[in-house]
């Protein structure tokens, strides 16, 4: 029995490569050279928005104004301190993360990665997998409007890929993937491999949640159905 071809649009930092906290980890390093004082704990919570909106929403938080050349600089130190991270092989596939995407390829599902990261940080995490951003699809906040929350990055993708996104399943591991996957009318599935707890996964919209892209694997006839 064969699978419907089922269109798969993937997140990458938490979903398919265990990164979030290197990414934590780079930002408060950035944080701390311009003087801002967040705790660990409140930039966790906005890993997998956009940049720009991840810091303006803690900026607002703490009260601190900025400038566009230190906003700037916060950027380009973040993506400097996880390059450094990503170099000292701290970033490594997620389990089962290698072998989903061999399965979806085998079974000839369409696939594609969607980022709120840049291509500077999202070229370390795509090396870890093995990945060629030159014969996978793979959207990037540099080649959308707006990233998540909103939709662009999964349309996007499901475009590059050429079908309906209405037909595709949004894979992440945060609430802001599970967002943007309602407001692109898409299914959401939710990683538990990001930090986020079910009950939020699913309050932001995931119709499945799984641990991890192994436990998804496993369960795949849950959300790819036979003919």
């Amino acid at each position: 029995m064969s699978l419907d071809k089922t269109a798969f649009l993937f997140d990458l930092d938490g979903t398919l490569v265990d990164s979030v906290y290197q990414h934590v980890l780079a930002w408060k390093e950035s944080l701390d050279a311009e003087g801002v004082e967040v705790s660990v704990w409140r930039i966790h919570r906005r890993i997998g928005m956009s940049g720009g909106l991840f810091l303006n929403m803690l900026l607002r938080e703490t009260g601190v104004a900025m400038n566009e050349e230190s906003l700037l600089r916060l950027r380009h130190n973040h993506a400097a301190a996880y390059g450094r991270l990503a170099a000292a092989d701290a970033v490594r596939p997620l389990p089962g993360a290698r072998e989903l995407l061999d399965f979806l390829t085998t079974n000839k599902f369409p696939w594609a990665i969607a980022t709120s990261g840049r291509m500077e940080t999202a070229r370390h995490n795509l090396a870890a997998l093995g990945i060629d951003p030159t014969e996978v699809p793979v959207v990037t906040r540099d080649q959308v409007r707006h990233a998540k929350p909103d939709p662009d990055l999964f349309i996007a993708a499901a475009d590059r890929l050429g079908v309906d996104i209405r037909n595709a399943l949004v894979i992440g591991d945060s609430i802001w993937d599970m967002l943007a996957a309602q407001r692109a009318r898409a299914l959401g599935v939710g990683l538990l491999s990001g930090g986020y707890g079910v009950a939020e996964l699913q309050q932001a919209g995931a119709f499945r949640v799984y641990e991890d892209p192994a436990d998804m694997l496993r369960n795949i006839d849950e959300i790819a159905s036979r003919d």
